[in-house]
């Protein structure tokens, strides 16, 4: 169903059960699960977030000045998108590592169609660095590079199996969206994605889809249409 798709993971889910550093069981995992993917004839670009590592907002209420944090958290994700390209390389994959500010010989400077050759070539994209901007969470990053590159959608993978009215990890009874929209789901303030993302997606008409990337085969199943997450469209 879905051809060409941005997959935005979140630092912490490569960082195990603890949520830090990098655990090489997840990162083994989620190759895995890409690799299957593009095999099968998907084409992939992937945004990680830098959370196992350090995130900027976090490091701002701790005193840090906030422009030299979120460049801290931008480089936190390059390191992410340099181990997970080594873990595609070990599937046999092609992967290269493009980042929003220039960062030779360590990561490619992010261009366009660069990228969008490399994924038509049946290689992986992985784009690192955020916007390249303070005060922009790798969300929105993920947003503006899935309508850049003309993703079918954008796949948001977390530790849960869709957006809920609440958390599902706190709150037992909390209900689970099949669907909703993004007016909805930025009107009631759900935490899936900040308010930029939902509204670059609104706007590039661009459907998000979350779902439990911890699952092995539930990449697939997503691509595939299967209604295994939450979809949240215009």
């Amino acid at each position: 169903m879905y051809r060409r798709v941005l997959l935005k993971l979140s630092g912490e889910s490569l960082g195990g059960s603890q949520g830090r550093g990098v655990d090489d069981e997840s990162l083994a995992l989620y190759a895995s699960e890409v690799a299957d993917a593009v095999r099968a004839g998907h084409q992939i670009a992937v945004v990680i977030g830098g959370g196992n590592i350090f995130r900027g907002l976090r490091g701002a209420q701790r005193g840090f000045d906030r422009v030299d944090a979120d460049k801290m958290g931008m480089l936190a994700t390059v390191i992410n998108a340099l181990a997970l390209a080594l873990a595609l390389r070990k599937e046999g994959l092609r992967a290269e590592v493009f980042t929003a500010t220039p960062m030779e010989p360590m990561a490619r400077y992010y261009v366009r169609d660069a990228a969008v050759r490399l994924l038509e070539d049946g290689g992986v994209a992985l784009i690192a660095g955020g916007t390249g901007n303070p005060f922009f969470t790798t969300d929105s990053g993920a947003a503006l590079r899935g309508l850049e590159i003309g993703a079918d959608a954008v796949l948001k993978g977390t530790r849960v199996d869709g957006v809920y009215d609440a958390d599902p990890e706190k709150c037992p009874g909390a209900r689970k969206y099949s669907d909703l929209t993004f007016d909805k789901a930025m009107a009631d303030h759900l935490k899936v994605m900040d308010q930029t993302a939902f509204a670059l997606c609104e706007q590039g008409d661009m459907p998000v889809i979350v779902f439990d990337s911890t699952r092995k085969g539930n990449l697939r199943k997503v691509l595939a249409g299967e209604p295994i997450g939450t979809i949240v469209h215009a």
